[in-house]
């Protein structure tokens, strides 16, 4: 198992309520950046690095409630 592997691994183990936090504004533009480039979709991981602050936040929020994982562009 690679580091990357590590990284996905271990956010899917976190409780709802920290991954809530991690997806507020602001956190969630690197958080939810780093989750997608761990997961393999490098082009997502540095749109939302760039943008996820402004909106895509939102979309991590209703995914992790609905889904309890990132599920859009991830």
């Amino acid at each position: 198992m690679n580091n990357l592997d590590d990284i996905v691994k271990s956010y899917k183990e976190l409780p709802i309520f920290i991954k809530l936090i991690l997806a507020m504004p602001g956190i969630d533009s690197f958080s939810g950046g780093i989750y997608r480039i761990a997961k393999g979709k490098l082009l997502a991981g540095i749109l939302w690095i760039a943008l996820g602050w402004a909106i895509f936040w939102i979309l991590d929020i209703i995914s992790i409630v609905k889904y309890n994982d990132m599920v859009y562009f991830a």
